[in-house]
């Protein structure tokens, strides 16, 4: 019988995130998973800890980058469903897991998805419903850490190392070209650590986005639309945050109406 969940860790120089998602994977109440964690060589004092995870798989080497280690996650994954808990990031619950085990159960799907929590700098947490997996065109429709996909209908795909950014949404985007079996969980799966590169960089995640779209063979007028939006609602919530949530919180309501 093979595994049920592998949970990918990336990890490096973050000891004390990668502490605090050790916290949070090993004690889900579903023991179905294997935990893979993948460390950058880190010189933090992470590599002393090692001991206190005996059931991991650790693989600590010099990698290129974030995507280049996600794509060893996933060479080395033998469970059902992949999902990415990065260091600092944890499950929305201890329960979170055996959760997703009981709603899927024998079901043939390819990807599953929930909401999530966003986590802020000064430790409180936000609600983050997802989107439909429909609007994909528009961005990713949840955090990447509310995502299983399935590993064998993922097969030979792997994170383009060329982005930096939106490597997360251009593999998903390629994953769902083709009409999949998705499942949608309405309960937070993941609690995400802000601050991030792709928050941190916006303008460059733009531009990805842009051209993980135009490879996928999108509309040029609709990817053009779409940035532009994008662009916009990024230059409001800066200027103006209450206005943005408000406007965001009446499009969710009335989008959702009949």
């Amino acid at each position: 019988m093979t595994t049920r969940f592998s949970v990918i860790t990336i990890t490096y120089n973050n000891r004390d995130g990668l502490k605090k998602t050790a916290s949070s994977v090993l004690t889900q109440t579903c023991q179905d998973f294997e935990w893979i964690m993948i460390d950058g060589a880190s010189t933090d004092g992470t590599q002393s800890d090692f001991t206190t995870y005996p059931t991991a798989t650790i693989i600590s080497e010099p990698d290129n980058g974030i995507y280049d280690a996600m794509n060893k996650g996933i060479m080395t994954a033998k469970g059902d469903y992949i999902i990415f808990m990065n260091a600092g990031d944890q499950f929305a619950s201890s329960e979170t897991l055996q959760s997703v085990e009981q709603k899927i159960q024998n079901k043939s799907i390819d990807l599953i998805y929930g909401d999530a929590l966003e986590e802020s700098q000064t430790g409180k947490c936000y609600s983050k419903k997802s989107k439909s997996h429909h609007k994909i065109a528009w961005g990713l429709f949840t955090h990447h850490q509310a995502i299983f996909y399935n590993r064998k209908t993922l097969g030979d795909m792997r994170y383009d190392t060329s982005y930096k950014i939106a490597a997360d949404y251009a593999l998903t985007l390629d994953f769902l070209r083709q009409e999949k079996r998705c499942y949608y969980i309405p309960e937070p799966i993941c609690i995400f650590e802000g601050g991030g590169l792709s928050q941190q960089h916006i303008k460059l995640g733009r531009i990805e986005q842009f051209t993980a779209r135009r490879r996928a063979g999108i509309n040029i007028a609709i990817n053009i639309w779409i940035t532009q939006m994008q662009k916009a609602a990024n230059t409001l919530r800066a200027l103006s945050p209450n206005l943005y949530w408000t406007l965001k919180s009446l499009y969710k309501y009335f989008s959702t109406k009949g």
